[in-house]
């Protein structure tokens, strides 16, 4: 039986249903929780809550079979330790074709989800598991594949690709660390709609192509509280799967929003998403900014940490994930000559598999060839010598990588 009682009323072991405050107003995740301290009451008066409705167990209530457990906070703190699931691991090129495919899949359904928030509908989340279910069978096959695509963008479906490309990052990186299959799968929903909340902020502010006004980024900031809104409210997912979106703009030393939350006080999927959500967004062509490369985006990111805005642990190992020169980034070699990075050689990381497309003249080879600079027999051998932007040495990297995918 529900009941509704003023916040004087309000006792340790009573079970709140609904709140008088909008979800922007509480430090709370979600509304419907179990009272176990003054404090939460505090907190809770603290916020303006005058009334709200809590539910009385009767006898016959207490007497049902218990519900199923919704999943605990940060399940990575107690999973990471676990055995990670056998899976059969094929090579790089063999994954390849079916991570463009669920890279393509998980695009239309973060634009499904976008569109159906905008209108008032549920979020379809049998879609949404699915599609990260097979994310995850994919970087457990070969983690490089799904991470490869993250360089593929448009300028004008920015949304969407970023959200798919998080989420890939963030399960890469939760592989990388050995997190089990569950954990993946939380992490990968909870990126893939960390941003959700986009669909709240209007459009006019949202693609405003300059720098926000202190106004307007206040406004803009609100689509975190937004996004958590609409998936505890819709989804019904558990509150590890939400702290990717509430925690993605926060840092470790409390610079961030929407909270000014400390190391202590964030998840290990919140670090996470902060990390890649910030690699992903710097590599992107934006109205207001040309997208940096990878190796600059990842000098920045070693930057934040070094500063104590970001884990430096993560950063350090999300660096290992995606290489020191990641899949697309053109590189000059020792020879003059230009090549695209194909794939990276985690054993050696600054020896990647490169795709030669200029010769020392700087003429476009009409037969690319590939070259892997941790396997080099011949003498001298070829190194990396400079990251020329891709514009300016006239390669675009799409062209010669992933034609299909683009």
């Amino acid at each position: 039986m529900k009941k509704r009682i003023s916040i004087d009323e309000l006792q340790p072991g009573m079970l709140v249903e609904k709140l008088d405050q909008s979800w922007l107003s509480t430090p709370f995740i979600r509304h419907k929780m179990l009272i176990t301290s003054q404090q939460q009451i505090a907190q809770l008066k603290a916020s303006g809550v005058q009334t709200l409705v809590v539910r009385i167990e009767t006898e016959e209530i207490r007497n049902e079979p218990a519900s199923e457990p919704t999943l605990v906070i940060d399940p990575v703190l107690t999973t990471v330790a676990e055995p990670v699931s056998k899976s059969l691991v094929v090579p790089f090129e063999d994954e390849l074709p079916a991570a463009r495919r669920v890279y393509q899949a998980a695009k239309t359904i973060v634009q499904n989800a976008m569109h159906d928030t905008r209108l008032g509908r549920a979020i379809n989340m049998d879609e949404v598991n699915q599609v990260v279910s097979d994310m995850t069978e994919s970087v457990f096959r070969n983690p490089d594949a799904l991470t490869s695509l993250s360089r593929l963008k448009q300028f004008d479906e920015y949304t969407f690709y970023h959200s798919v490309n998080t989420s890939l990052l963030a399960m890469s990186l939760g592989r990388h660390l050995q997190l089990e299959r569950s954990a993946l799968h939380q992490v990968g929903v909870g990126t893939l709609l960390h941003d959700i909340g986009k669909t709240r902020i209007p459009p006019e502010i949202l693609n405003k192509p300059g720098r926000f006004e202190p106004h307007e980024m206040e406004i803009m900031k609100q689509h975190v509280m937004r996004g958590v809104e609409v998936l505890a409210s819709t989804t019904g997912l558990g509150d590890s799967y939400l702290r990717p979106a509430l925690e993605h703009h926060e840092r470790i030393d409390g610079t961030g929003y929407p909270y000014q939350r400390g190391r202590d006080q964030l998840s290990q999927f919140g670090l996470m998403a902060a990390v890649v959500d910030i690699y992903d967004a710097i590599t992107s062509d934006r109205c207001y900014h040309k997208g940096r490369s990878a190796h600059e985006a990842l000098q920045f990111l070693y930057r934040l940490s070094l500063d104590g805005h970001l884990d430096a642990t993560l950063v350090q190992q999300f660096i290992h994930v995606v290489g020191v020169y990641p899949v697309g980034s053109v590189v000059d070699l020792n020879t003059g000559e230009t090549g695209i990075v194909k794939k990276v050689n985690h054993h050696a990381p600054l020896a990647p598999l490169v795709l030669l497309v200029k010769n020392a003249g700087n003429t476009l080879l009409s037969s690319p060839q590939e070259l892997d600079l941790s396997a080099q027999i011949e003498k001298p051998h070829r190194n990396i010598t400079a990251l020329p932007n891709p514009t300016q040495a006239g390669v675009d990297p799409t062209l010669y990588l992933d034609k299909k995918a683009a």
